[in-house]
């Protein structure tokens, strides 16, 4: 039903040419468009009543007392269930490095959050099937589980600012006492508020991957980032991080690319560079991490994100 409404609009409402290549980039962006908002609005409120149930306050608790690679196996597989872009993350980082939560496992969360993303989950097993979402699921948290348990493991905690230590946050349980009418109550408000922060970079993304899918030619993708370029997921990874969006914004964007010919694991390397590496995110985080742990974050993270997706496309 979609697509026919996409292609009404398209050529019958707008008058495009059939073969196009406006045409084409066109019945992409609104057949896009109305399907990830579609899925958005469903997804985000249903993860909403479940993360009422999970308070920040709840969630350091779950972590604080977990041994090392438990804790990171945790604090990762927590992060899926927790929507948070790579910048609201952040003050969560704080929070459980306060909260007496290591480090290696704060940074766990902090990369998997992001990452991997319920809704874009949801979005890739729609557009691909249940494999692509799981491969993608299970490189997200290899990326979280290994980033890590070797920044723990390097005993780095001189490298978060001080200040943050010595912050106290007050204990609020407000959100575990609400009935669950209140819990749809906030569920409702709480995807109202998500679209309207994210529709603009969801827009942007999906045009960006109309304008691939309509006038990107093959042999240009092929070139630089196909299968045959031994250098095409670092440049995916390159190309990643100067940009800024959650996973469920930059699926329109791997939706062209995989089309275009592109391989699942330089595509990966490529989503989870804008997701978990954003320039945004180094900024937030510069406020509470000293330089050299910073530097040490981003290393560790694109070496393995490179490492991910050279492994997936061996593999597939």
């Amino acid at each position: 039903m979609l697509k026919e409404i996409a292609s009404y609009a398209t050529y019958d409402v707008l008058g495009l040419t059939h073969g196009s290549h406006l045409a084409d980039a066109a019945e992409f962006f609104i057949y896009d468009t109305v399907k990830i908002f579609l899925l958005l609005s469903v997804i985000i409120f249903a993860v909403s009543v479940i993360r009422s149930y999970f308070p920040p306050e709840r969630t350091k608790k779950i972590l604080s007392h977990k041994k090392e690679f438990i804790g990171n196996v945790m604090a990762s597989l927590l992060g899926i269930v927790t929507p948070f872009c790579s910048c609201s993350a952040v003050p969560l980082f704080i929070g459980f490095v306060e909260a007496g939560v290591p480090l290696g496992v704060t940074f766990s969360f902090l990369i998997s959050s992001p990452m991997v993303n319920e809704v874009a989950v949801v979005l890739l097993w729609g557009l691909f099937g249940w494999r692509v979402a799981a491969i993608y699921i299970s490189a997200g948290l290899l990326v979280a589980m290994l980033g890590g348990f070797i920044i723990g493991r390097l005993r780095l905690e001189r490298w978060v600012q001080e200040y943050v230590y010595k912050l106290h946050m007050t204990e609020t349980l407000e959100t575990s006492k609400q009935s669950f009418r209140e819990r749809l109550q906030y569920a409702k408000w709480n995807t109202v508020d998500i679209l309207k922060r994210v529709w603009l970079f969801v827009l942007i993304a999906i045009g960006i991957g109309g304008f691939i899918h309509g006038y990107a030619p093959q042999d240009f993708l092929v070139r630089y980032a196909g299968p045959h370029n031994p250098f095409a997921v670092p440049l995916a990874v390159l190309i990643g991080v100067p940009l800024y969006s959650n996973a469920a914004g930059v699926i329109p964007i791997v939706y062209a690319l995989m089309e275009k010919g592109l391989s699942m694991g330089t595509v990966l390397a490529f989503m989870m560079s804008v997701t978990a590496l954003s320039l945004p995110e180094m900024i937030i985080l510069r406020k509470v991490l000293k330089v050299q742990l910073l530097v040490v974050f981003v290393a560790i993270m694109t070496v393995t994100i490179i490492a991910v997706g050279y492994l997936f496309n061996a593999i597939l």
